[in-house]
């Protein structure tokens, strides 16, 4: 009952947190993930000692399953599938050679430097090639980023770990107890792993995003209901694989990548409560890293290691520069280097090196605890560098007095109807406007600003924008409305849709 009311009031500490500092962490840039590390520290035997996960703790497994789960569907579910099939060059570049190779340099360094086995070798590779998309939050979500560069971080971060996780289940196959399996075992995992489990995750998501937009159109559904929908999809999908032999994670990256591809207009609150939920969940496993766990990677620092951690964190930045080269991949010099910049290690990379740690691996706790390191340095390393960028894009736009709005091309407004509209008194503007008042109000000389507030994601997702209209992030609508000096006496006229 005890542990049960801890668990209860660490998840309440890391809600409450989150929400009181989102705001202030966003635009200082610090990353959340440093954040809720020390907060975990804070509470573990070295502060409070208020709770300590290990290695052994049964509440552990839980929360990296969910943690894996959630990322990966919310990773999948997320991809702008128009945008993907567009740019399917930079993501071949990205997802091929772009993951793989700086994969096989990290377990190539791990093999020699560490004396790690072949296997064991590839999966810390594996596990350190993944790209972290909590720290790029910020990055992610800043209008200073060129629109290349965010959509190739959008689709490395979204789709690199269904590429790297197959490596690490093959490997930990090579290193169960009781000897290699057989070509038999090889076949029947390899079906369960490519086959099997996605297919069942993508029957999931189509059956799942195929009923609730039946229901929807002919009945209707709540959104707080249709919020939540997200996750019902997420853990069922991964429930359907594992109960057969499958693999339940790619199930769930499979489940989400087909409501994604299904292009059913979805409420925003599906995507964002999903994302949200996802990210809390990430949080809270940080949480529980930083309680002691993470900290074990500083007792394995010595020459060997360091020289290890430091290929883990160049080997991407190094490769990625050529290989994103060339006039077809269809990117500039300086979005190149942005994206090689940006390239974190964090949850995915400890979830993963957990993997053979349940199952029981022999030497797991040692490759985790060198993932620890590298993650630590990570968050250090990366972490400090997307703080600074957002920095000096910051302090560049009030040098300059430039918006920080990215207007893409303008939809003129269209001509007044024929017949005439009821005339609109200057001094009072109706919460919902028609055009002809609209215009109305334009012709009198009144100051009227059309202000785009759609959610990020359909503001993405659509290449149209009325003429003159101002982007304003409907997650803070009042600091960006005050970094584009909008006149307080103007009349706002604000769709979101």
């Amino acid at each position: 009952m005890e542990q049960f009311v801890t668990g209860l009031a660490l998840i309440g500490i890391v809600i409450i947190v989150a929400s009181l500092l989102s705001g202030v962490l966003e635009r200082s840039g610090v990353p959340l993930v440093a954040v809720f590390l020390t907060l975990g520290a804070a509470l573990g035997p070295w502060g409070l000692n208020v709770t300590d996960v290990t290695l052994a703790s049964p509440a552990l497994r839980i929360l990296a399953t969910l943690a894996l789960t959630l990322v990966l569907f919310s990773d999948a579910v997320t991809i702008d599938t128009k945008q993907v099939r567009a740019r399917w060059r930079l993501a071949w570049r990205l997802l091929g050679p772009g993951t793989l190779a700086p994969a096989i340099i990290i377990a190539v360094a791990a093999h020699y430097l560490l004396d790690l086995s072949l296997p064991a070798s590839a999966i810390l590779g594996a596990a350190l090639a993944s790209t972290d998309p909590v720290l790029l939050r910020s990055v992610l979500r800043s209008r200073a980023l060129p629109s290349p560069v965010r959509l190739a971080l959008r689709m490395e971060t979204g789709m690199n770990d269904v590429v790297l996780l197959p490596i690490v289940v093959i490997a930990m196959l090579l290193l169960r107890p009781g000897g290699a399996p057989t070509a038999t075992e090889i076949t029947r995992h390899a079906f369960g792993l490519f086959l099997l489990g996605p297919a069942l995750g993508a029957l999931v998501g189509w059956i799942g995003i195929s009923v609730l937009s039946y229901v929807r159109d002919r009945k209707g559904v709540r959104r707080d209901y249709e919020s939540l929908y997200a996750l019902g999809l997420a853990f069922t999908g991964y429930a359907a694989a594992e109960a057969v032999g499958g693999s339940g994670f790619l199930a769930a990256f499979a489940a989400g990548f087909v409501v994604a591809a299904q292009d059913v207009e979805l409420c925003d609150c599906f995507l964002e409560y999903g994302e949200a939920t996802a990210e809390m969940m990430l949080l809270l496993t940080f949480v529980a890293f930083g309680t002691s766990l993470i900290w074990n990677g500083l007792t394995v620092i010595d020459g060997r290691t360091l020289a290890f951690a430091g290929v883990a964190l160049l080997a991407r930045t190094i490769l990625l520069l050529p290989i994103l080269a060339g006039k077809w991949v269809g990117l500039e010099k300086r979005d190149r280097r942005l994206i090689a910049m940006f390239g974190p290690r964090g949850l995915s990379s400890l979830l993963f090196t957990l993997l053979p740690v349940f199952a029981g691996v022999a030497g797991a706790e040692r490759m985790f605890t060198v993932a620890c390191l590298v993650v630590l340095l990570s968050v250090v390393i990366h972490g400090g560098g997307v703080a600074l960028f957002l920095r000096m894009t910051s302090n560049q736009r009030i040098e300059t007095g430039e918006s920080p709005a990215v207007l893409r091309p303008a939809l003129p407004l269209a001509p007044l109807d024929a017949s005439p509209a009821p005339a609109v008194a200057a001094t009072e503007v109706p919460e919902r406007i028609e055009l002809a008042e609209y215009q109305q109000l334009v012709a009198r000389g009144e100051s009227v600003v059309v202000v785009d507030s759609r959610a990020d994601r359909s503001f993405r997702a659509d290449d149209i924008q009325a003429k003159g209209a101002v982007r304003v992030l409907p997650d803070d609508p009042v600091r960006s409305a005050t970094e584009q000096r909008l006149s307080q006496r103007a009349t706002l006229v604000v769709y979101c849709a």
